[in-house]
C-alpha cells in the first residue's frame, strides 16, 4: 500500500490532565502515514484523484487545536478517525501524537502516542422472517450506512427460504452485505446487536423467528473464536441462505480456514448441502 507522510506538524492546543494544561496550551507535533493508492495520481500527475496532503495538514491542525481532550492518547484516537471519514480515499492511518513539553520533571526528549486505524472490509447476512421483511432489511442496511464509522459498498438482492432449524415457524428473506468498518469485531457485534434491538428483535428461541438478524460472516481475513464470537461465522458454509446472496457481492473471496473461494463453497452446498433456498 501506498503511503503520504506528513512529519511534525506543529499545532498549540490545551490538552491535559492538569488544569495548567488546558488554560495555558502547549507544542504537540503531529506525525501521520496515510495509506492510500497512489498509482493514479502518479500515472495522471492529477490533484483530483489523490488525497491532499496539505487539506489533510489543514484538517489535523485543526481539529486538534479546536478540541480539548485530557489524554493524547484520545488525541490521537479522535483524529484518526475524524480523518478517516473525512478523507474517503484513504484506506488507513498511522497517527502519532507527540508531546515534548509535557509536565514531567525529569530531562526528556518527548513523550508521545502512536496508533494505526484502517477501515476493514466486512460481509454480514441479513434475515427476517417477521412483519415486512423487506422493509427490515432495509432499516438495517440504511442504519449501519448513517453510521459515519460504516460504509455500505454492496448488497445483494434477496432470496426467500425456508426456515434452518426445527421450530416452525414463517419463511425468510435473506441477503448479504459487503461494507467498510471502523469498529473492531467485537464493537461491531454490539453495534449490530443494538440495530437488531431496535427493530424490535427478542432472542427468545434458539433458531425462532425474528424480525432482523445480522451476522458477521467475514471480517477482512481474521479468525476469531471466543465465547461471544466466531469469525468466520461457524456454519455459514453449510447454509445456503448465506452463500447464495453471499456469492453474488463476493464469489472469489477465500474462506480464510477453509482455503476455498464463497463461490466454491455454494456449488459445494448446492451439490450435497441441505437446500433453503426457495427463491
Amino acid at each position: 500500500m501506498d503511503e503520504i507522510i506528513i512529519e511534525n506538524l506543529r499545532v498549540y492546543a490545551y490538552h491535559g490532565v492538569h488544569k495548567e494544561e488546558n488554560e495555558n496550551g502547549q507544542n504537540f507535533y503531529v506525525n501521520a502515514v496515510l495509506y492510500t493508492d497512489t498509482k493514479m495520481a502518479g500515472e495522471e500527475d492529477d490533484l483530483e484523484v489523490t488525497t491532499n496532503y496539505s487539506s489533510v495538514c489543514k484538517f489535523i491542525h485543526k481539529f486538534v487545536s479546536k478540541n480539548v481532550f485530557k489524554l493524547i492518547e484520545t488525541v490521537a484516537e479522535k483524529t484518526a478517525e475524524a480523518v478517516l471519514i473525512n478523507f474517503p480515499l484513504l484506506d488507513g492511518i498511522m497517527l502519532q501524537i507527540k508531546k515534548p513539553e509535557a509536565p514531567i520533571k525529569l530531562e526528556f526528549q518527548s513523550t508521545s502516542v502512536k496508533i494505526t486505524r484502517m477501515w476493514h472490509d466486512v460481509y454480514l447476512s441479513t434475515g427476517s422472517n417477521i412483519g415486512n421483511k423487506q422493509k427490515t432489511i432495509e432499516y438495517a442496511i440504511k442504519a449501519l450506512d448513517n453510521d459515519k464509522k460504516c460504509k455500505i459498498k454492496k448488497a445483494s438482492k434477496l432470496f426467500r427460504s425456508t426456515a434452518y432449524g426445527e421450530v416452525t415457524q414463517d419463511d425468510f428473506l435473506n441477503g448479504a452485505i459487503l461494507m467498510k468498518t471502523l469498529y473492531t469485531p467485537n464493537e461491531l457485534l454490539r453495534k449490530i446487536h443494538e440495530i437488531e434491538i431496535s427493530a424490535k428483535r427478542e432472542r427468545k428461541q434458539h433458531w425462532g423467528p425474528r424480525t432482523l438478524d445480522l451476522d458477521i460472516i467475514f471480517y477482512d481475513d481474521l479468525i476469531i473464536c471466543t465465547d461471544s464470537l466466531q469469525i468466520p461465522h461457524v456454519d455459514m458454509q453449510n447454509r445456503d441462505f448465506v452463500l447464495q446472496p453471499l456469492s453474488q457481492i463476493a464469489p472469489y473471496f477465500v474462506h480464510p480456514i477453509l482455503k476455498k473461494t464463497v463461490q466454491q463453497l455454494y456449488e459445494d452446498v448446492k451439490k450435497s448441502g441441505e437446500k433453503y433456498i426457495i427463491e
